[in-house]
């Protein structure tokens, strides 16, 4: 939806693509790295993002942003990053990885 109001704004053009690529990079980072570690869907599916090196918690802006662009190269080799986790022991995609979490419910690691 924002994309849409840049483009409508500005145009179809490298400002808006720019605009709006800054706006998803700062709504993944800022939700995911926060200290719930849920992205508005995460929320809805009762999912969150969970630290895998550090003991639990929340994993910070600064590898939600390493995830965030990790994400990226996971879906390059034909999703390859994002499949992964189907024969991973930990369940981890490589984002995942790269950040050091894992996605769990949050019935079993509460927000806290």
């Amino acid at each position: 939806m924002p994309s849409i109001i840049v483009v409508i704004a500005l145009g179809n053009g490298g400002a808006a693509n720019l605009i709006t690529t800054i706006i998803g990079i700062a709504y993944y980072v800022y939700f995911e790295g926060g200290p719930t570690g849920q992205t508005i869907g995460k929320k809805a599916l009762g999912i969150r993002v969970y630290d895998f090196r550090g003991g639990g918690g929340p994993i910070g802006y600064g590898r939600a942003f390493v995830r965030y662009l990790v994400r990226i190269v996971s879906a390059i080799p034909i999703f390859l990053g994002y499949f992964w986790m189907l024969w991973d022991k930990e369940k981890q995609c490589w984002h995942d990885k790269a950040a050091g979490d894992v996605v769990v419910p949050v019935d079993a690691y509460p927000v806290s």
